[in-house]
């Protein structure tokens, strides 16, 4: 097992690992609250990429990499990645104006 200390390699090494062998590529993720780590793991049985962090900003991160193995499981291993996003852009409705109590 490798720790990835960068977080580009790990994603692009994810990917690589993903496209190569589809149907025995599993991603897991452990969060040890009493330590405040995230351990993020993506294996093929042959071989295994590691990612640890304390750091709290790296949750948009980790929701970015789910985005990205959601696509790559619904449309298959060769989608173009580029269109993908860490949040899905949701249109705002327009604030209607009730008639409430005014603050």
């Amino acid at each position: 097992m490798v720790y990835i200390v960068s977080w580009d390699e790990f994603v692009d090494r994810s990917v690589q690992l993903f496209r190569a062998d589809p149907e025995s590529t599993r991603y897991t993720m452990k969060y040890r609250h009493c330590d405040g780590k995230l351990v993020l793991k993506v294996t093929d049985n042959k071989e295994c990429l590691k990612f640890k962090t304390d750091q709290a900003q790296d949750a948009k991160k980790m929701e970015k990499l789910n985005n990205i193995f959601f696509t790559l499981m619904a449309r298959g291993p060769d989608v173009d990645l580029s269109e993908v996003t860490g949040k899905e852009q949701i249109e705002t409705q327009p604030v209607k104006k009730g008639r409430g109590r005014k603050q």
